[in-house]
């Protein structure tokens, strides 16, 4: 027990010689060992990197998982040290939902195949978005949290004690300035010439003891400094070491960086070609929606982007064609699928410009390059969404949505 208060009382002490030798520093009543310029650089690359690294970690988790919820729940299981549960992507989800849409409406009909083809392709979104959060966490948010949970601390608590060793230090020097000054004016004092004759000559027996009482002072507060110099060269060592580290550090970063951007690539270009895959699949639709609940108009031409963009240009006067009388065997129709048979006809042939690139899904179709000039007309009985395309020698469809017909 005597031990133990013996310890709380110098660690006491040696804590409120540091809040004294901090607080006058403070006021500008202590003088404060400086590091140097090279040590002071290292301190603020430190902490210039450790402030990003907290910024792109948290921004970067908002970008994996913008749902808040669910980020502090992976967040609680990761404190928890418990494997957070699988949870369903939007695109699965999405999936889903126009599975059993499709289900109800009938799998047989138009819109029903056409939703669970878009279901399909959303489930395979989801998919590639669940490995593409999976790899970024492993690849890039995992060694960033490692940094601020791991060096970031070990950095932190050496210059902590870095920071009392110069507390120590500076409250040496302080205390050895004021010996230094205390025996010479002592000293100055037993130099006088005593006079024996005075009625208390004991002033000059004190002054001599006094004296020699501060040069023992004074060698103490040497020897006290001596060891708190060595040991603050020793911790400002550690600390340079660690903070010479933070350029391996960057270098591991940038490792992680370039896995990151590889998987967000891979992700965007599965993503690019799977809804490619998918427009292909509903450009081989060609019903028509006229006058008939039982026929649809191509879902290419509906829901594809173009549609929007071909919405968007002012009234540009468009090809007449002839509607398909319900019930009436469309013989013109079928003649059209072999464009290379059809002629052109004597009026009514327009020139348009291609919006898009079309990659042709049979030998019936046309491809595209974007910003290319083409001939186009229509036939009686065809798509209203399908045209008649020209280039050179070249014949077949092409979708209506991916050209501005030019006047």
């Amino acid at each position: 027990m005597d031990f133990n208060v013996k310890k709380l009382a110098s660690d006491a002490g040696v804590f409120f010689s540091r809040a004294m030798q901090f607080t006058e520093e403070k006021l500008g009543q202590a003088e404060k060992t400086e590091l140097d310029a090279h040590f002071e650089s290292l301190l603020a690359r430190a902490d210039c990197t450790k402030n990003w690294t907290e910024k792109i970690l948290r921004q970067t988790e908002v970008l994996l998982q913008p749902n808040p919820s669910a980020r502090v729940e992976e967040f609680l299981y990761e404190k928890l040290d418990r494997k957070v549960p699988s949870r369903v992507t939007n695109g699965e989800l999405l999936a889903q939902y126009m599975t059993e849409a499709a289900n109800d409406f009938g799998p047989g009909t138009p819109y029903g195949k056409t939703l669970i083809k878009v279901g399909e392709t959303q489930r395979r979104l989801g998919a590639a978005e669940r490995d593409f959060i999976h790899s970024a966490s492993i690849n890039f948010l995992t060694p960033l949290r490692n940094f601020l949970e791991g060096d970031w601390r070990t950095i932190s608590k050496e210059r902590r004690i870095l920071q009392n060793r110069r507390l120590d230090l500076d409250a040496c020097k302080a205390r050895l300035k004021k010996a230094k000054a205390a025996e010479a004016k002592a000293a100055c004092e037993g130099d006088a010439v005593p006079d024996f004759q005075e009625t208390r000559p004991r002033n000059y027996v004190l002054s001599a003891s006094a004296s020699a009482l501060w040069s023992d002072e004074v060698e103490k507060a040497e020897h006290e400094l001596r060891l708190t110099q060595t040991e603050f060269d020793r911790q400002a060592e550690v600390t340079r070491l660690l903070l010479e580290g933070i350029s391996s550090t960057h270098v591991n970063h940038l490792r992680c960086l370039h896995e990151f951007v590889e998987s967000q690539t891979n992700y965007y270009a599965q993503c690019y070609q799977y809804m490619l895959d998918l427009q292909k699949q509903l450009g081989r639709f060609s019903g028509t929606f006229v006058g008939n609940a039982e026929s649809t108009s191509p879902p290419a031409a509906a829901t594809s982007p173009p549609a929007v963009a071909a919405a968007t240009i002012p009234a540009v006067p468009t090809i007449p064609v002839v509607p398909t009388i319900v019930g009436v065997p469309n013989t013109v129709a079928e003649s059209v699928l072999n464009p290379n048979e059809v002629k052109p006809p004597a009026s009514g042939t327009r020139k348009a410009r291609v919006l898009y690139d079309y990659e042709a899904a049979d030998s019936t179709e046309l491809a595209l390059l974007a910003d290319e000039m083409i001939t186009v007309y229509s036939l009686p009985g065809m798509d209203p969404d399908w045209l008649i395309g020209e280039r050179g020698n070249q014949k077949g469809k092409v979708p209506v949505t991916y050209l501005e017909l030019l006047s």
